[in-house]
Order: C-alpha cells, then sequence, then structure tokens
C-alpha cells in the first residue's frame, strides 16, 4: 500500500514536461518581501505546530527559476511531508488571512478523514476574484482557473472558519482558500495529488494536508503553489512544487494578464 501512494507522484514527475514559453519564472518566498506578507509570523508559528516548510526552504524555493521545457513538478525534500502527523486531533482545516494585497499567501492546513470527502453534486459557482484574476478564456482556451489550496471535494463538513459540522456542504466562496491558477495546473497536475489524498480517506486514513501558493514580491498571481500531505500510518507522504502554468501561453504575474507565447 505504501508504495502505491507514492509511486503514483514519482510517476508523474517523471512523465510531465512542458514545452512552455514562459517568462523566467521561479517561484517566491512567502519571506522574500516580508512587507506585502504581514501575516508571516503567524505562518510560521503554526508550521512549527502542525509542521511545514522553514523559513530557509522557503526562500531557497524562491530562488529557483522555471525554465522552457522543464517539468512542471518538483520534489521539495526529497518528496517527503514535514508535516507533524502528532498535529492530528479532530477534523478541521487552518485558513490562513489575506495579506494586505488580499492575496492567499499562507499556508492552508487541513485536518482530514473520511468524513471530509464532499459530495461533488453539491458543489456550486465560485464568485470570489482573486488577486490576479482574468475573464478566464482566451479564443475559446480556458486560461484561468479559481484554484482551491484545500480541494471541495476534502472539505466536507468544514465551515468558513475551518471548524467541523457534520452538514455542512464542504468550501465553496471562501476568500482564504481560492487563488488564481492556471487551468491546466489545477485540472490536469493539482488534481492527481488532491486525487492521492481521496484514496487514503477513502482507505479510513486520516490526513494533514497543506497548500501554499508562493508568490514573488508583490505580483499578485502565484508563481506555483507547493502541496505535502501525509497520513496517520505513513503509507500517504508527499512534498512537491507545482508551477503555476499553461500551454502555450505566457503569464505577467505582476497583473495575471496572459498572451499567447
Amino acid at each position: 500500500m505504501k508504495q502505491k501512494f507514492r509511486n503514483k507522484g514519482k510517476g508523474l514527475v517523471a512523465t510531465i514536461a512542458l514545452g512552455l514559453a514562459l517568462l523566467g519564472s521561479g517561484y517566491s518566498s512567502l519571506l522574500k518581501d516580508k512587507a506585502s506578507v504581514p501575516n508571516i509570523q503567524n505562518q510560521l508559528k503554526i508550521n512549527k505546530q502542525v509542521g511545514g516548510l522553514s523559513a530557509k526552504q522557503y526562500q531557497s524555493l524562491s530562488e529557483i527559476d522555471y525554465h522552457n521545457g522543464e517539468k512542471i513538478v518538483r520534489f521539495v525534500n526529497h518528496n517527503n511531508s514535514t508535516l507533524n502527523l502528532h498535529s492530528w486531533h479532530r477534523n478541521k482545516i487552518i485558513y490562513q488571512n489575506l495579506d494586505k494585497l488580499n492575496r492567499t499567501s499562507g499556508s492552508n492546513t487541513a485536518f482530514l478523514d473520511r468524513r471530509n470527502i464532499a459530495k461533488q453534486a453539491k458543489r456550486t459557482r465560485q464568485q470570489v476574484k482573486p488577486t490576479g484574476w482574468h475573464y478566464p478564456y482566451r479564443d475559446g482556451v480556458q486560461i484561468y482557473n479559481r484554484g482551491h489550496l484545500i480541494a471541495y471535494s476534502l472539505s466536507g463538513g468544514i465551515d468558513q472558519f475551518g471548524k467541523y459540522k457534520p452538514n455542512n456542504e464542504g468550501d465553496q466562496n471562501n476568500p482564504r482558500n481560492l487563488f488564481t491558477q492556471s487551468a491546466y495546473t489545477n485540472q490536469k497536475v493539482q488534481t492527481i495529488y488532491e486525487g492521492e489524498v481521496r484514496n487514503a480517506l477513502v482507505a479510513g486514513q486520516k490526513v494533514i494536508y497543506q497548500a501554499t501558493p508562493i508568490f514573488r514580491g508583490n505580483e499578485l498571481m502565484a508563481r506555483g503553489i507547493n502541496l505535502q500531505a501525509k497520513s496517520t500510518d505513513g503509507m500517504l507522504n508527499f512534498n512537491v512544487y507545482i508551477f503555476n502554468v499553461q500551454p502555450h501561453y505566457q503569464f505577467d504575474y505582476q497583473s495575471g494578464a496572459v498572451r499567447k507565447s
């Protein structure tokens, strides 16, 4: 079972490589511009309790640039989660507050079990316009998604304040859980890791799952997202960075605008 969960993510990294003509991107640390992220100390305080990346690791990630033709997924910490399994006590999601630029620049951390698998039929259309948001289509191609940090399908019973309430339908239009994400990264790549979490929950495991959008300086669109998860039996364990990119298009991450490459 352990090999099954871990090899799926490794296979994805080995096979996904995009020929994308992008601006030299890379992804920024939450520490890169402390003035733009006033909740960074609270972020690190929470990470100290539940696990997550250290200040040094965030800084190291901020210095990596994406280059045309590289893999869209990179391992962090050798694909090993840094989450603290002993911090799982009850169902909840820790939602970080928006920073002064109204960005979801902190980590959202979910403590999940089988009860948190949401029914997709009850999902509603998102209306929130996160920073960097633009009309989602270009020439009939979907470019933008309102990306969930913690997927709707993993948030059943959790209200907008992160508390578990059995009759809640899951996260919907929570501005603290949405960011502007490319349709490709959201629908083709991130969903694979969300599926691994879902499979672990179906198998009866408890899971800690953390998602952190990575911004560069004061840019309004995230350069990518760090995802990591760990089940209480250790069978699920991953820690990856996914670039926020779209085939054949090039983003201006300062504003979120896009043009054909």
